[in-house]
């Protein structure tokens, strides 16, 4: 249904550390880098992220957050751990979300520029 996603970023370079280690055990990459812009995915770039002079603010209760798809429960753990390595802040530490389902298996950071991310995989085990 979304073909991408595109967020706007103070510290192009900062982002760029964060989300190169953050998303780095769910097996994603900067497939594309510019002056002013960054592309993530596996395959094809999924999220862009751009250099912007005012990007929009981070604001804890609007609900918006982006998930990536983990190939396991053990790289939802090592997307945790980088993520807060790298700068990010926890905003839910890996672990079984029973009330979003059987195996909704996720964790959540908040981003250098206050974007709520969260990594999920539904296999158990």
């Amino acid at each position: 249904m979304i073909d991408h996603v595109s967020i706007g970023v103070r510290d192009l370079a900062n982002a760029k550390r964060f989300y190169d280690a953050a998303l780095k055990p769910l097996d994603y990459s900067c497939l594309s880098e510019s002056e002013g812009s960054l592309g993530y995915g596996r395959k094809a770039v999924a999220l862009w992220i751009g250099a912007a002079e005012r990007p929009v603010p981070a604001d804890e209760k609007s609900g918006l957050h982006f998930c990536f798809a983990a190939p396991t429960r053990r790289s939802v753990d090592a997307f945790h751990a980088a993520a807060l390595k790298a700068g990010g802040r926890d905003n839910g530490a890996p672990g079984l979300r029973a009330d979003y389902g059987p195996n909704y298996y996720a964790a959540f950071a908040v981003d250098p520029d206050g974007y709520r991310i969260e990594a999920y995989c539904g296999r158990s085990g």
